[in-house]
């Protein structure tokens, strides 16, 4: 674990990042939007340092240039559409499943 998202990059073999609730910032827990996206957001630089093969995740809804770089939500390197829409799927068969349905 760590709290130094730089020095963990080039090891990572997947970065997924969360959403954050703008609703909540008011609460103190960020000094700023800007603070957060200067500290934790994933932007091209950052990027660069993953490597090859890794692939950057987010389970949507995201607030662009927050979180994340819109270069970096566009790239190929990105599964977030992928994850969005297989996510309802998922959470269907995990409902299902826990209200009795047979496997």
């Amino acid at each position: 674990m760590s709290y130094d998202l730089d020095a963990v990059l080039p090891d990572a073999d997947v970065v997924m990042m969360l959403r954050v609730q703008r609703e909540r910032m008011a609460a103190s827990y960020f000094p700023s939007a800007r603070e957060y996206a200067r500290r934790y957001g994933l932007d091209g630089p950052r990027m660069r340092r993953l490597p090859d093969h890794a692939i950057v995740m987010h389970p949507g809804p995201m607030n662009r240039g927050m979180e994340i770089a819109p270069e970096v939500a566009d790239s190929a390197r990105s599964t977030i559409v992928e994850q969005v829409a297989n996510g309802v799927s998922v959470r269907m068969a995990v409902l299902y499943l826990l209200l009795g349905g047979k496997a």
